[in-house]
């Protein structure tokens, strides 16, 4: 997905949620599929994490999100053998582990997160996906 400006991230980040639909970005024209506005969601996600954990923060609370890409449960399996499933099986042989994860291996992510081990984490989203999202960017997976 192309990068988006300095203006658009502080949008999703602090627009209020009921009024998050009226961005010019998130109009109807404006999304090409269902991956983009996957995307979109997602980056929404991690930029409102951000803000949200420096005013939670002022409260003693931690704020992070756990994106973890495909987990193989009931549903991933339908995906796999779906009209996407070519798509799912080119991105595990090419990601860095070459496999999908499984829901022990986010919740080992999430255990951390709650733990005093993960007492200093705040503001942040952990990227879970077997080093998908690298290879897209700097590996076999880029456009």
């Amino acid at each position: 997905m192309e990068q988006l400006d300095a203006i658009i991230d502080e949008q999703l980040a602090t627009t209020p949620t009921e009024e998050l639909l009226d961005l010019e970005i998130l109009q109807q024209q404006n999304i090409k599929d269902t991956l983009h506005t996957y995307r979109h969601a997602k980056r929404c996600n991690e930029k409102r994490v951000m803000y949200e954990a420096v005013k939670w923060g002022q409260k003693g609370a931690r704020t992070n999100s756990i994106f973890p890409n495909i987990v193989v449960t009931t549903f991933a399996v339908d995906e796999f053998n779906g009209h996407r499933g070519d798509f799912y099986k080119n991105m595990f042989k090419k990601c860095p582990v070459k496999r999908p994860r499984t829901a022990d291996e986010i919740a080992n992510v999430a255990e951390l997160l709650m733990s005093d081990k993960g007492s200093f984490f705040t503001g942040s989203d952990f990227i879970i996906d077997g080093g998908a999202t690298a290879s897209y960017y700097y590996g076999p997976l880029k456009p």
